[in-house]
């Protein structure tokens, strides 16, 4: 039984919708900004941050500002709504969801913290009702008219690949017809605070894969497909989701093994689980935060798996920024897009390759590629890594 994807929906700092986020990473603009203009922090480092406001975020969806919704759910629920209408499903499917996060509501909360800090007396409660992960899952279900099985994942940066896996088990299982994957982040100051702590933010636009790299930039957005089993679709379909493992080297609570065991076993999984050998791979969109530790770490567990037939890869990371739990369904849509518009994205930023492995990304967007295979990686803190395999 093979698994296809039907529909898309994307949001990012590029902008909303899939058009408009495709035509900013071929013309290789980054979405990343020099500081926060929007967030309520003091840092003043590169963030991947949607230049729109809460208010207008509202507004786009057709909900009231009097509802009062996480920052979270609101761009999932863009990115949702795109899919759902990309896909043109039929009335009378069982829909379900599968929403990844990791900052969860964390945007409000924040807001209540700072007044119940100073007297916890005081503090809005209606700012903590969507603190819970599954907060936004909830409103984004009931918004969108999903009706069907629903949950939450929160593994991290791997959390939408998870997802991924999970909505393929569901339709292989028959327990829904259709199900909507991926993931939904914000920007909040604790997600910053807590990434400065651990002193792996870059003051500079980061540079994936390069010599050079000190570090990742945190983004916010959203990314979904839709998937569906083979046969049972009302229009062709983008492309097939072949395989996906998820593995753990149980290394470090935020660090990669230096040997990439984790990302290793995770692709290799993938592509057993597909049946595809390592030379048919045309394209990796790699996790690529720009961080010494997983650049490295991911390269070596490359260069362990596909040798010599290196495939084609790049981080996109360098336009959205990292965008934590959401990366994986982001970078799932623009791995579809990779295959259906037969293009490779740049690695922005790169000039010389990291010396113990000595990889090189493509630096340039690529056109009129013949792109029939593409893995798609996330791996996250705790050692937590999956990866996705897209075939034409």
């Amino acid at each position: 039984m093979r698994i296809a994807v039907s529909g898309l929906g994307v949001v990012s700092a590029l902008g909303v919708g899939v058009e408009r986020n495709f035509a900013a990473l071929a013309a290789e603009q980054t979405g990343v900004s020099p500081a926060p203009s929007l967030l309520e922090t003091s840092h003043r480092l590169p963030v991947g941050e949607l230049q729109l406001t809460n208010e207008e975020l509202h507004a786009l969806c057709g909900v009231p500002f009097s509802e009062h919704l996480s920052r979270t759910a609101l761009l999932g629920l863009l990115a949702v709504r795109e899919a759902m209408k990309d896909a043109r499903l039929p009335q009378g499917l069982r829909v379900g969801l599968v929403s990844a996060t990791s900052v969860g509501g964390m945007d409000l909360t924040e807001h209540f913290f700072r007044s119940f800090v100073e007297d916890d007396t005081t503090g809005r409660l209606r700012d903590v009702k969507m603190h819970d992960c599954a907060a936004s899952t909830e409103v984004i279900a009931t918004y969108c008219g999903i009706k069907g099985y629903r949950t939450t994942i929160s593994t991290a940066c791997s959390s939408s690949a998870n997802a991924i896996l999970l909505g393929m088990k569901l339709l292989r299982h028959h327990l829904l017809d259709a199900v909507v994957v991926g993931g939904t982040d914000a920007l909040s100051a604790f997600t910053l605070n807590g990434f400065q702590s651990l002193m792996i933010l870059d003051s500079e636009p980061s540079r994936p894969f390069d010599a050079s790299r000190r570090g990742l930039n945190l983004g916010e957005g959203a990314g979904y497909v839709v998937l569906q089993r083979e046969g049972e679709l009302s229009h062709e379909p983008y492309c097939y989701v072949a395989g996906a493992a998820n593995s753990n080297d149980a290394h470090h609570q935020t660090a990669s093994s230096e040997e990439g065991e984790g990302a290793y076993r995770a692709m290799l999984g993938a592509l057993q689980a597909g049946g595809v050998a390592p030379s048919e791979v045309d394209y990796i969109n790699v996790h690529g935060t720009g961080t010494g530790n997983n650049d490295l770490s991911e390269g070596r567990a490359m260069c362990r798996l596909f040798g010599d037939e290196m495939p084609l890869f790049s981080s996109t990371k360098g336009f959205t920024g990292h965008t934590l739990a959401a990366a994986g369904g982001i970078e799932a849509v623009f791995s579809v897009l990779s295959i259906a518009r037969g293009v490779v994205y740049a690695n922005l930023r790169f000039r010389e390759p990291i010396p113990e492995h000595g990889l090189c990304p493509v630096a340039h967007h690529r056109t009129a590629c013949e792109i029939r295979t593409v893995l798609s990686n996330s791996f996250g803190f705790g050692g937590n890594c999956s990866s996705v395999l897209f075939t034409k």
